[in-house]
Order: C-alpha cells, then structure tokens, then sequence
C-alpha cells in the first residue's frame, strides 16, 4: 500500500511538474535528463548479463541519424519515423551483436568502443551527402501528433516534448521492469553472477547476452529519434565515446544494483549538478570531478543502495531521534521519562 501510494504520488508530481516550474530552461533539463536515463537502463541491462558497453551513444546515434534522414531527406511522418528508428537501431544491434556479443569480456568493450568510434568518424568524413558530414542535419522537423476531431497538432513547447519524454521514459521503465521480473530476467541475473555455470545448467549464455544487447539498443534507437526531433539538428561530436563514459558514471551514482531507479536518481543528479555548479566558471569540472569521487568514495552502492540501506538498518530513525535531541532536548528528556 505504502509503494502504491509512494507511486502515486510521483507520478502526480512528475504530470504537474511543468505547471510548477515555469522557465522552460529547467524543464530542457528534465528533458535531458529523461534521455539519459533511458540509456543508462539501456547500458544497466547490458551489465546485468555481463557486457559493459561503451557503445551505448553510437546506437542512439544510429536512431537518432534514422530518424532525421527519414523524416528530412524521404519525408516520413515521425510516428513512422519514430518506430523505425527503434526497429532500424534493434536489426542493426542484431547482426553487430551476432559477432560481437560472443567473445564478450574485454573483447566486447574494446568492440564497442571502437564501433563508436567508427560511427563518428563515418557520420563525420563521409562524402555521401544523406548524412550530413561534420556540419550535420538541420531542419529536422518536430514531432506532430494526430487527434481525431482536432485534426494535427506539432509538438513545439517545451511541456509537449515533456510529456512526450515522459511517455517514452514510462513504457521504457514498464518493459524493462516485466523482463527483469520474467524467466529472462532471472536468466539474466544468472548470467551476470556465474555465466560459466549459467551456461552448464543450458542457459543459453549467448542468446540472452544478444537479446538483451537488441532490447537496450531498441530504446537507445527511439531516445536517439526523440532526441533528434526535440533538438532539430544533429552534428556527429554529440555521439561520441565519451556520451557512453558518461552512462557509466550516471549508473554508478544511482546504483548499479537498481536497474530501474538508480539510472533516474544518477541521471537527474548528473545533469542538475553541474547547472547548479554554472556559477564557479571554469571551476566547474573541478568541483563536479571532487563530488563525483566524494560520491564513490563514501556511497559505494551509489545513492539509491546508501538510502536503502540506511532505511533498513534504522539510521533514518536514529538520525530523526539525534536531531530532535539537539533541537528539542526537552521534549525528548519528557519522552524518555
């Protein structure tokens, strides 16, 4: 009951957020920070089955660069252009992970990383005129949403693309949330602790390794369309390897034991936090850097698993009973009489 209630009333605050805060300036970074954390549940799913990826961008590069020549260049409508940038990013992670999936380990990283590599580069140097070169696409168009009697509607304020982001964000966390509680999830979880017995007991290691690689990089395929629709142009630098580093950090913070919670918490706390720092100047990637390592050093579980835990040892009441007694000592002595 306490869960359904706690959900509730998130969910009422996430809906009425933009009739809250009024500058759309903090509403782009609850935009931002929906995308990442899309694809740091996309990374998280990968790890869980023992692949550490750091060509999480290239696939949202690849859903993001289908989406815009789509819709630019052959004059898709974006719902279609949408999907098939999800189903396009899904086949292509298909036949790549079909290669290199198998070997994973060190092997799998090195791959990814220089997959993203090569697609940067591709997207950047290529002579073909479809992808735009180092200058990119512009012009994409927004997003136009179809209601019957209404005839369409285009997507242009920053609360339409919110709510937008917000859907994608909920069906992202509602199938990621069914999978982990499925008989894959639980296939998952085995081949992440012990894939050598995984595989002993007929887990099919590489099967599950591969639909887990197709499933995150399907949603990282329709972030990447998302984000192409809502910033209406894209340049190759903004897919590059350090976009995957990047993922990393923000699962590290959350929890990378939360496959759900901990990429929102690490995302939102990765991307507020250096606004909030806009002001130190050039300070700023010293004073992020010293909180990230503060972070790591004294919350090793990341923020969600520090709070977790300190619910279920008790600290939360003996912190309660520590600072009634420094600011209400005699309410307390009369308690304890």
């Amino acid at each position: 009951m306490k869960k359904l209630i706690c959900l509730l009333v998130v969910g009422l605050l996430l809906i009425g957020l933009p009739m809250m805060i009024k500058s759309p300036y903090y509403i782009h970074i609850f935009i931002i920070s929906g995308i990442y954390s899309i694809l740091t549940m996309g990374f998280l799913m990968q790890l869980r089955v023992g692949l550490i990826s750091l060509g999480v961008a290239a696939f949202w590069g690849i859903g993001a660069y289908t989406s815009a020549i789509l819709t630019t260049r052959l004059g898709f409508p974006f719902w279609l252009s949408f999907s098939s940038s999800g189903i396009i990013t899904a086949v292509m992670a298909f036949g790549i992970g079909f290669i290199i999936v198998r070997p994973a380990g060190i092997s799998f990283l090195i791959m990814t990383l220089a997959l993203n590599f090569i697609f940067v580069h591709v997207m950047g140097t290529t002579y073909v005129e479809l992808f735009g070169g180092w200058g990119g696409i512009t012009g994409i168009p927004h997003p136009t949403l179809f209601i019957p009697f209404f005839g369409s509607l285009e997507l242009v304020s920053k609360n339409s693309y919110y709510y937008m982001m917000l859907f994608l964000l909920l069906l992202t966390i509602f199938v990621f949330y069914n999978i982990y509680h499925s008989r894959a999830g639980r296939a998952f979880d085995t081949i992440g602790e012990t894939p050598t017995l995984s595989a002993s007991i007929g887990i099919n290691v590489f099967r599950y390794r591969l639909v887990a690689f197709v499933i995150a990089n399907f949603f990282s395929g329709l972030a990447g369309s998302f984000y192409a629709h809502y910033q209406c142009f894209l340049v190759p630098e903004a897919f590059d390897f350090w976009k995957s580093i990047y993922l990393q950090i923000y699962s590290i913070l959350g929890g990378v034991s939360y496959l759900i919670l901990g990429p929102i918490v690490g995302s939102a706390i990765a991307t507020i936090v250096p606004e909030i720092l806009r002001f130190t100047g050039l300070l700023e990637p010293i004073f992020y850097g010293i909180l990230i390592l503060i972070f790591v050093l004294f919350l090793p579980a990341g923020i969600v698993g520090s709070l977790h835990s300190l619910h279920h040892t008790g600290a939360y009441a003996q912190m309660g009973k520590r600072i009634r007694a420094l600011l209400l000592p005699g309410m307390e002595i009369h308690r304890d009489k």
